[in-house]
């Protein structure tokens, strides 16, 4: 149960980094409108923005899966199951904000950098499973070669 719990908890926080990325470049207009800000100047705080957002949460899914999932190949489940959050989260921002003001529609062209973002999104965390399950054995096997060389 408790890997499970976990297991959900990692799919929740891959969920939360499409979410937050993508509600960002989607409301720009609205964040300009209810800041005040430029739209350059939002565009450039965002992007920022994103960027550490998506190292805090790479950084904490790579400690999370090293240090909870102790070399489980089930972890790969994980690709699957942040559809269900990112979809949860989704809804519930949507219910919670709607769009009042005709003005904050985003672009049309913000469809094809979604759907870029949602295909490319299942390889990286691909790609962050893997270092986050085989750093604890790379890191081993460089100093047995180490101390093998030594000898």
């Amino acid at each position: 149960m408790k890997f499970w719990i976990r297991l959900n908890l990692i799919g929740a926080l891959y969920g939360l980094l499409p979410f937050v990325v993508l509600e960002m470049m989607v409301n720009v207009y609205r964040l300009s409108r209810l800041s005040g800000l430029s739209l350059k100047t939002v565009i450039v705080t965002i992007a920022i923005i994103n960027l550490l957002v998506m190292s805090i949460i790479t950084a904490l899914v790579l400690f999370l899966i090293k240090r909870w999932m102790a070399n489980r190949k089930s972890t790969y489940w994980s690709l699957l199951f942040w559809i269900p959050y990112f979809i949860l989260f989704v809804i519930l921002f949507t219910l919670t904000f709607p769009i009042t003001d005709p003005g904050e529609i985003p672009n049309p062209g913000i469809g094809l950098l979604v759907m870029g973002t949602l295909i490319f999104y299942p390889f990286y965390m691909l790609l962050v499973n893997y270092f986050g399950l085989n750093q604890k054995n790379s890191t081993t096997k460089a100093s047995k070669d180490n101390k093998m060389n030594l000898s």
